[in-house]
């Protein structure tokens, strides 16, 4: 079944009508050909989510018939924030899909000591809105229940300071203890709410950046003996995650 994504505003919860607009009607209208009765699932990035019949199609508008509504059985039980050293060339866009996909709740791009990649501020957020484009698209493919938000590329020590209001962090660095220390410190997650992870760029972090961390409370660990491209690394840890 088909899923659509709307802003609050647009569900009248009280009336069973939801009204959509924008680019999700065109694709509806005139990319995906729907009729009238057909159903549709409806977010409005929140944790609940309306099952939907479509009941009348207006020259801007389609208005949509709540059958019923229902808590997200789509979304993890805890807010995974990815924050992503910048990678070279366009691995960001395979990044932010992968992850939207794996159930990532928000990316933040982080520049980092090594990172090669600067962002022209110019420039900045046209590709900002690319890659929510992306995240958008994606977590339609997936079945999410909300939009995952790509923030503004950050310093490194401001994302530390995002990292204090987590419940949890964790950055893979090929120099942390073994692979028990990794486990443990997996399993302590469970229950968490809100969950951080530290991906570095190519080339990885700086040992300043490493204690840097540490002190802001991320703890270390080892993802095993093999380096992970940092496209592969952020994936190995929210499926880790997910699973």
């Amino acid at each position: 079944m088909q899923r659509f994504f709307v802003e609050p505003y647009q569900v009248q919860e009280e009336e069973h009508r939801i009204t959509l607009t924008g680019p999700d009607l065109n694709h509806m209208k005139n990319v995906l050909r729907m009729r009238i009765g057909e159903d549709v699932w409806i977010s409005d990035g929140s944790e609940k989510e309306y099952h939907c019949t479509i009941e009348e199609f207006q020259e801007d508008s389609a208005v949509l018939h709540i059958l019923y509504a229902q808590e997200s059985q789509y979304e993890l039980p805890s807010r995974i924030y990815l924050f992503q050293g910048l990678p070279k060339g366009d691995k960001m866009e395979l990044i932010i899909q992968k992850a939207v996909e794996l159930g990532v709740y928000e990316i933040v791009p982080v520049a980092t000591k090594r990172a090669v990649v600067k962002l022209d501020p110019k420039k900045e957020e046209k590709k900002r809105l690319r890659w929510q484009s992306i995240a958008e698209s994606a977590a339609k493919q997936a079945g999410r229940a909300l939009i995952p938000q790509i923030a503004t590329c950050i310093s490194f020590e401001k994302a530390l300071r995002m990292c204090n209001g987590l419940d949890a962090a964790l950055i893979p660095y090929e120099k942390a203890e073994g692979m028990q220390h990794a486990r443990d410190q997996v399993r302590a997650l469970h229950g968490k709410h809100s969950i951080g992870i530290f991906i570095g760029p190519e080339g990885g972090f700086e040992e300043s950046e490493i204690e840097a961390a540490r002190a802001a409370g991320a703890i270390p660990i080892t993802l095993g003996h093999r380096i992970l491209r940092t496209e592969t690394a952020g994936l190995t840890m929210l499926s880790i995650l997910m699973f």
